[in-house]
């Protein structure tokens, strides 16, 4: 995208803020179009958070003015950002010129108005993917983005900065759009390798064979009843010679969950495309991270396989040995992704991992506690959950963290048969299921992200469509900044 400085207007739309008590940096920005002031008493300018007015102007470039109302009080950066977002749906042209002063206030300066600039204006822009012969859609791609004022290389690089956050939450939108028929294992291995070789990660790629040979029985046992291969995948990003002090993100990539013969009602099926949000979530952050290349290490790998019936399907009462020797006792084979993500976790401390934050659409149980608003956490570790919040509060992607007591960890251990249950029963699921993944994370510290409710979106929001949201991508890339400068 092309970003410039301008003093003289040459864009047909200029993007303003405007709050119920009218700042003078709005008036001086475009008092040469509009009555700004009078137009706000008189009622044909919004001033509430998230509306847009659009004003038409009789002048040789500009063509109208968009005002984003900010409300009274306060402005937020969720306003700001999804005035943006509602904006990005409301043009009609590929080039604007924004009013950045008329964001600013007391809390938020130009460098942050720009990046919720970039960030509302990407997202917002956001279409999902679609495989009709026929369209009459006419998308805008924003190719020309102009500030008025005097040139700041600082709200250029916030601005590009923004962009690529907010494009990475697009990319994992679209994998979590696809079809589960076209997004196989093997396909989102493609794409993972794909990533990192223009990116500069280091990529690998485990077969079924290797799978095996490694005895990752977790995995393999949700892939005995499909035809499609399962894959672990594992980028690592280099930030320093020494591969020491190396975070690990961990997500959980099943293409699509039937629940195996603990098979999900017909309408449960709907939607289960999305089952591989965690490892969006965890590739969308890799390619922040490889972008912006913050002075920490960090370690990637996502277990990949769909869950599906057949005669060869694992069933209840089956027992499984695990990657790391411990033994399972099956009661729920909808209870898969606890499954995957084990092996995973695993996997990621042999790569060297430190500390780990594991990403997945793992629980029914999250949306019950918490709504679909929310994405529910556990941890072992106060002072690494503490600088996650704090990502998640910049980027107002909530986060609600729960208790995992040793009573929880008793129930998970309760099998005659083997060292662990994966599903030790309905009250408190979403405890269990994290807490199963804790068991193989042991003593090192560890964040679980239960996105089951945030992954998706039943309707359309200022930055986003119904669909794949791309949660935590951007909680996860601040996550990582904020750890490299502590």
């Amino acid at each position: 995208m092309q970003l410039t400085f301008t003093e003289q207007v040459q864009t047909a739309t200029i993007i303003v803020g405007v709050a119920k008590n009218v700042q003078r940096a709005t008036v001086q920005a475009v008092e040469a179009f509009v009555p700004v002031s009078d137009f706000v008493k008189l009622g044909d300018i919004q001033t509430e958070a998230g509306t847009l007015t659009k004003i038409p102007v009789a002048h040789e470039t500009v063509k109208r003015i968009l005002f984003i109302g900010l409300g009274s009080g306060d402005v937020s950066t969720e306003t700001i950002r999804n005035g943006f977002g509602a904006a990005a749906k409301a043009l009609k042209e590929s080039s604007v010129t924004i009013a950045l002063d008329t964001f600013t206030n007391d809390t938020i300066d130009a460098q942050q108005a720009a990046y919720l600039a970039a960030e509302g204006l990407v997202l917002g822009g956001y279409r999902v993917p679609n495989y009709k012969t026929t369209s009459n859609a006419q998308d805008v791609t924003l190719e020309k983005v102009a500030f008025i004022g005097e040139e700041d290389e600082a709200v250029l690089e916030s601005f590009t900065v923004g962009c690529i956050y907010a494009e990475a939450q697009n990319e994992a939108r679209s994998l979590v759009n696809m079809p589960p028929n076209l997004l196989t294992a093997t396909a989102l291995a493609d794409y993972a390798v794909d990533m990192a070789n223009e990116f500069g990660l280091e990529v690998e790629v485990l077969t079924k064979a290797e799978i095996t040979e490694l005895g990752m029985g977790g995995i393999l046992a949700v892939n005995q009843g499909s035809s499609e291969e399962p894959r672990v995948i594992t980028l690592k990003y280099k930030a320093t010679d020494d591969w020491s002090d190396v975070l690990g993100l961990v997500g959980k990539g099943v293409t699509y969950d039937t629940g195996g013969y603990s098979l999900k009602p017909k309408d449960g099926m709907v939607g289960m495309k999305g089952d591989m949000g965690g490892a969006a979530a965890v590739l969308g952050a890799m390619r922040v991270i490889a972008q912006l290349k913050p002075a920490k290490n960090v370690v990637a790998v996502i277990g990949s396989t769909d869950n599906m019936v057949s005669a060869d399907a694992i069933k209840p009462d089956d027992v499984i040995t695990m990657y790391n020797g411990k033994t399972v006792e099956v009661l729920n084979t909808d209870a898969e992704g606890r499954l995957v993500l084990a092996d995973a976790v695993v996997y990621a401390q042999q790569q060297g991992a430190n500390a780990i934050v594991d990403v997945a659409t793992l629980t029914g149980g999250v949306i019950i506690a918490l709504g679909m608003d929310k994405t529910g956490a556990l941890t072992n570790d106060d002072e690494l959950f503490e600088t996650l919040l704090e990502a998640s509060i910049d980027t107002d992607e909530f986060i609600w963290r729960l208790p995992l007591t040793e009573n929880d960890k008793k129930r998970i251990r309760k099998s005659n048969v083997a060292d662990y249950n994966n599903s030790p029963g309905r009250d408190g699921h979403m405890i269990f299921g994290g807490g199963f993944v804790g068991e193989f994370v042991g003593d090192m510290p560890w964040i679980h992200l239960d996105i089951a409710g945030t992954s998706e979106a039943k309707s359309a929001s200022p930055i986003g469509q119904a669909g794949g949201t791309g949660v935590m991508v951007r909680t996860l890339a601040a996550f990582v900044e904020e750890l490299a400068e502590n």
